[in-house]
């Protein structure tokens, strides 16, 4: 207690005093079972102030009050923990580590609350993480069905564009091998899993992510443009594709470039589908005839079995979309050979339609093959003919044989002349003819092509074969078609074969279309350009407008290419229609023959003359030179260029044909040219004869028949 008396006064002292006894009392006391320690009770009252003084935070109670160690009274923190000066509450630690989970007593209530939320997936990026496994596993096995039948179970199905760049992407990167299963894998997944939309929009994400994948892979642009070409030939892709795509991409984008290298590079080279097929080993990786065979030995298999779901299994199988015309062929023939097949070859067929197994365009052709054969097949099948007729109207009531195949059959049910062996040589040759054009811009090559082909009777299908190829290609080639109907006429088409050949091509004008969108503008251009490069008089505007059926597109087109020749400005706009993609222009070569012309008329070197008409390096437009001539002749009153006309008419510089539409365009233009020399009518009579005593023009030169218009 000595201790205690330093610092409590008298009277606090009787107080402790007086808890002690009342808690000896208590202690054995029945009603208490929990006795209260001095300290605690002490705690309980009030400190009272001594007499005669107030004792320092009279009224707080002791248990909220510690000294510091300065001597401070302070008020402590709730649980003890103490404040300034103090040493804080005892094994003072945060509430997770107080709390033991491991002691056998551990109360989970005890663990304070905690805000539990879930990470928000998003459903793109676990598609995506979906379908690498998806593709690594068919890279490792091969087994399209089941990766076609994993991308079903996977769902979503409106993330598969993703799919289709996902799968490219990673091919790229890899083996011919991975390359060839990645464009096999796609035409497997058309129409079934993938529609056609779906896969333009993946390759359209393909192209616009070019520029990031040529970083990583250095021939980025050559193997996505192989890619797109061959999915064009596997009709999984549209050739329109390429056109509509090419507009929505700006030509410094390296998905620009790679659509340009698609279209050139691969699908205008001859037999482009059998290159690209096999540019990376082949889908099936055997040969033509074992395709053939494999096809026949499914057929056959199917007749025997009927099961429908197995055929086109097998069929799809094959991996070879651009060649299911074969199937569609031995088909037809297996029903012609097998009378009691024909129900069960028809039931594969219908179905094969309608899941997009077979395409419409492979279809309509499996049948026009069977139609070019049918002499062939009725030495064996007599009945041939009559089962094709037969077959036809019914494929086509039941929807899945598109009736577009009509316009090629006649009545017989046989493909009309236009199509027979002659024709359809032909068009492959003049095809690559005019590839290698495009290629060259070698005019008096091409022609030497078209004269050793010796069918002068098919140049108007020349025309729309020349034509329909620009339609679909940049200005420069656009603008080199309009510069050779310009060498051809005259010099080896007539204008009958230029009027039939844009016939034909506005007949067909609803078809064009489809693949090219703006081609009745494009074709009213050519129409115009014709026009102003003299390869057409105005006239036959009306004679060709006459040919086609009323309100129908190529009549439209028509009326444009009026409305654009009518217009003020009409001749310099349209001769720039293409931006002189050839790199001359017709306005330009026009200046550097009245140039060269200016200096003979003032120099008379006709040698030096003669020269700077062959380094223009354009035969086929001396017509120019002999009417520009001409008309310097009469205003100058010197007949000077008489003798340059002589002297290229003796170098082979202009050939007669040239001569004679120069002087055929001065006698069309005399009225107007009257109006500035009034002798001009007279000038070119004498012009006229001098040129068929010379032997520069026929006799028959100016007489009523030969001026007739075709008919």
């Amino acid at each position: 207690m000595a201790s205690s008396e330093g610092f409590l006064t008298e009277e606090q002292r009787k107080l402790l005093k007086v808890a002690t006894q009342n808690a000896e009392v208590l202690s054995s006391s029945p009603k208490s079972t929990t006795p209260k320690s001095p300290s605690s009770l002490f705690s309980e009252h009030h400190i009272k102030a001594p007499a005669g003084g107030k004792a320092p935070n009279a009224g707080i109670a002791v248990r909220h009050v510690r000294r510091s160690h300065s001597g401070k009274y302070i008020r402590v923190k709730k649980d003890g923990a103490g404040g300034k000066g103090t040493w804080g509450k005892l094994l003072d630690t945060d509430g997770e580590s107080r709390i033991d989970r491991n002691d056998p007593n551990y109360d989970s209530g005890e663990e304070p609350y905690q805000l539990v939320g879930s990470t928000v997936c998003d459903p793109l990026d676990e598609y995506k993480k979906a379908v690498v496994s998806i593709i690594e596993e068919y890279f490792s096995n091969g087994d399209v069905e089941l990766a076609a039948s994993d991308l079903k179970e996977q769902g979503s199905s409106e993330y598969h564009p993703y799919f289709i760049k996902r799968l490219v992407s990673m091919a790229m990167d890899r083996h011919d091998k991975e390359k060839e299963m990645a464009s096999v894998l796609l035409s497997a997944l058309y129409v079934d899993v993938i529609s056609s939309t779906q896969i333009s929009q993946g390759f359209v994400m393909l192209l616009e992510s070019a520029d990031d994948l040529a970083v990583d892979i250095l021939d980025a642009v050559d193997i996505l443009a192989l890619f797109i070409a061959r999915a064009v030939v596997d009709d999984i892709l549209p050739p329109a594709f390429i056109t509509r795509a090419k507009k929505t991409l700006p030509e410094s984008m390296k998905g620009f470039q790679i659509l340009l290298t698609a279209e050139k590079s691969y699908l205008s080279a001859p037999h482009h589908a059998e290159l690209v097929e096999r540019r990376w080993g082949g889908s099936t990786h055997i040969t033509v005839d074992e395709v053939k065979k494999k096809i026949a030995d499914l057929l056959r298999e199917y007749v025997e079995s009927g099961d429908t779901s197995e055929a086109c299994r097998c069929i799809r199988q094959l991996g070879v979309s651009f060649f299911h015309h074969e199937v569609v062929k031995r088909a037809l023939v297996l029903a012609m050979e097998i009378r009691t097949a024909e129900p069960l070859i028809l039931k594969l067929l219908k179905e094969a339609a309608e899941e997009g197994l077979i395409s419409s365009s492979q279809m309509v052709k499996g049948f026009a093959r069977l139609a070019e054969s049918l002499h062939d097949l009725a030495l064996d099948i007599p009945s041939a003919t009559t089962l094709f007729q037969s077959l036809v109207p019914q494929a086509i009531s039941e929807g899945w044989l598109d009736a577009s195949l009509l316009k090629s059959l006649g009545e017989d049910g046989e493909v009309q002349d236009k199509d027979n062996e002659k024709v359809k040589r032909y068009k492959e040759e003049v095809v690559t003819i005019i590839h290698e054009y495009f290629l060259s811009d070698d005019i008096p090559e091409l022609i030497r092509s078209l004269e050793d082909l010796g069918a002068p009777e098919y140049n108007p299908i020349f025309l729309k074969k020349l034509i329909t190829l620009a339609m679909d290609r940049k200005n420069r080639e656009k603008e080199m078609a309009s510069v050779l109907l310009s060498a051809l006429h005259i010099e080896i088409f007539s204008t009958e074969d230029i009027v039939n050949g844009f016939v034909m091509l506005l007949e067909s004008a609803e078809d064009t279309a489809l693949d090219i969108l703006d081609a009745s503008n494009e074709l009213a251009l050519f129409l115009a350009r014709a026009v102003i490069d003299d390869v057409l008089a105005p006239l036959y505007l009306e004679e060709i407008g006459s040919r086609l059926a009323p309100n129908c597109s190529g009549s439209e087109t028509v009326h444009m290419a009026r409305s654009l020749i009518a217009a003020r400005h009409a001749g310099e706009r349209i001769l720039r229609c293409w931006g002189g993609g050839t790199g001359w222009a017709v306005e330009d070569a026009k200046d550097k023959i009245l140039k060269l012309l200016e200096e003979y008329e003032s120099g008379g070197v006709v040698n030096e003359a003669c020269q700077c008409i062959r380094d223009i390096g354009m035969p086929f437009f001396n017509h120019e030179v002999v009417k520009k001539a001409l008309v310097m002749a009469m205003e100058k009153k010197n007949d000077r260029m008489l003798d340059l006309l002589q002297e290229c008419f003796n170098e082979g510089i202009i050939t007669i044909n040239q001569m004679t539409k120069g002087f055929a365009r001065i006698k069309d233009g005399l009225d107007d040219l009257a109006l500035d020399i009034p002798n001009a009518e007279e000038k070119f009579k004498f012009y006229v004869e001098h040129a068929k005593k010379k032997g520069w023009l026929l006799p028959t030169f100016g007489s009523p028949a030969a001026d007739a218009p075709p008919t």
